[in-house]
């Protein structure tokens, strides 16, 4: 009985238990995202121009402070378990998947010096593309902060920067590029699937950021299979919503942008 149990144990997952696993992993996190964005982008077209609306990405969630730095914290917090989910499931015998993914300080040169070079190109791509999709009237316009001024409101913008770039990184990146490979899925249809999946959850904020996004995807996860590593693509990341979300919320306002 015990030598049966052990066999069993050790069987391989098969196919469609990957294809299931992914399926439950996006619907639980950023797979979620794309279909309420896809329906907001859909209420959006059809209650006015896009041009004419505004999309808050930090919005105030309690007007009381206490309680919307709570609601703040508790957010990142939450939005952080589909990461520890798909760490756990990429964690196998004898190797860790924070090693695997290239998700480790193990090379700080490598990751902050190409992730700096990849932010500040995906950061004038950003700007370029906002630009255009607003003069198009494809986009939205977008408040990167709109939290009330308090001694916290920097350092949860700059904790909210991390959870994206951590959730989408890890998740978009590392995870489903492993397990697509397990699909028998070629590079390029890997990258793909995965970009179109990033521009597609970026739709609230209008059709403009969910193309600017799908390019951002390509770019990332082409740097991947080069480097193996999500660090830099982490790194890069949260250097654009850092700026982006405490830059806007510092000075944004005072001189228009958003408009």
């Amino acid at each position: 009985m015990d030598k049966q149990k052990v066999v069993t144990a050790s069987t391989p997952r098969t196919l469609g238990y990957y294809r299931a696993e992914v399926l439950i992993v996006l619907g639980l996190s950023l797979g979620q995202s794309a279909v309420y964005a896809v329906v907001n982008l859909l209420e959006k077209m059809t209650r006015a121009p896009l041009a004419s609306q505004t999309t808050t990405l930090n919005p105030v969630l309690n007007q009381r402070e206490v309680f919307d730095f709570v609601y703040q914290m508790l957010g990142i917090i939450f939005a952080l378990v589909p990461v520890a989910l798909v760490l756990f499931l990429l964690t196998s015998a004898g190797q860790s998947a924070f090693r695997s993914i290239g998700f480790t300080f193990s090379r700080p040169r490598v990751d902050f010096g190409l992730g700096f070079l990849l932010a500040l190109a995906m950061g004038a791509g950003t700007l370029a593309v906002y630009a255009a999709g607003r003069a198009l009237g494809i986009t939205t316009a977008i408040v990167p902060a709109a939290l009330d001024e308090y001694w916290w409101t920097v350092p949860v913008l700059v904790l909210s920067a991390l959870r994206h770039a951590i959730l989408e990184e890890v998740v978009m990146v590392g995870y489903l590029f492993n397990r697509f490979a397990k699909f028998g899925w070629g590079i390029w249809t890997t990258i793909f699937v995965s970009a179109a999946l990033r521009g597609t959850y970026h739709l609230y904020q209008g059709i403009g950021p969910g193309i600017g996004n799908f390019l951002m995807g390509l770019v990332f996860g082409y740097v991947y299979t080069k480097v193996k590593r999500v660090m830099p693509l982490v790194v890069a990341h949260a250097l654009l919503d850092i700026a982006g979300f405490v830059g806007y919320a510092l000075v944004g306002p005072a001189i228009g942008i958003g408009t």
